[in-house]
């Protein structure tokens, strides 16, 4: 019997913040190979949601995701500047091999190789030698990304993963998650401050404000 894939979905998902309501019985799906964008004023609680689908808070409520627990692009890259683009993309490898071998520097020929891999799926084919504090913004996005296909996750979240980088920068990482979805059959989630984006690269836009979520 074939297994069906899921996707993201979230089930009247609560969270609440230094005793202030954040999020309100939140319910949504992200199908496999779909882009939702995750729409909202600053501080109406779309970093939450990702960090709360990704396990990174304490939430009411249920998170289903393939794979079990989905990766997180952070807004800020979250790179080490002093490890190079394919360092960077292996920390993505911990979960499975826990911290002993990469703490001695020591690490398993298959995935230096799977890290060059996921560089190139990304646009960064060659760069993998660069230290992340030599790279550009976008570039520097694109480890981020690389490091999130290397948990092998079929489900990405992404948190405001364009908002320093320039126009044509900006449309190339949009560009690259769209493909991702299209191609790998990812699940993504983003969240993004350009409405005008969001209407180019998302199949279905959502809106949060005041707790609440509904389609734009």
């Amino acid at each position: 019997m074939l297994e069906t894939r899921r996707g993201l979905v979230l089930r009247g998902l609560g969270l609440s913040l230094g005793g202030r309501m954040v999020l309100r019985d939140i319910s949504l799906d992200v199908a496999p190979g779909e882009v939702v964008s995750l729409e909202g004023p600053s501080g109406a609680g779309k970093t939450s949601l990702l960090r709360a689908a990704a396990g990174l808070l304490p939430h009411a409520g249920q998170v289903l995701a393939d794979g079990g627990r989905p990766a997180l692009v952070f807004q800020q890259h979250a790179l080490a500047g002093r490890l190079t683009a394919r360092g960077n993309v292996l920390v993505g490898a911990l979960g499975r091999l826990g911290f002993w071998r990469p703490a001695l520097g020591v690490w398993p020929a298959a995935e230096v190789a799977a890290a060059e891999s996921c560089l190139a799926r990304v646009g960064l084919a060659g760069l993998g030698g660069r230290r992340a504090a030599h790279l550009s913004g976008g570039q520097r996005q694109r480890v981020a990304i690389a490091r999130a296909l290397l948990q092998r996750a079929p489900v990405l979240l992404a948190d405001e993963p364009v908002a320093s980088l320039d126009p044509a920068n900006a449309e190339a990482i949009l560009t690259l998650l769209r493909g991702l979805a299209r191609e790998g059959g990812l699940a993504i989630l983003v969240s993004l401050h350009q409405p005008e984006l969001a209407r180019r690269f998302a199949d279905r836009r959502l809106r949060i404000a005041e707790g609440h979520l509904w389609e734009t």
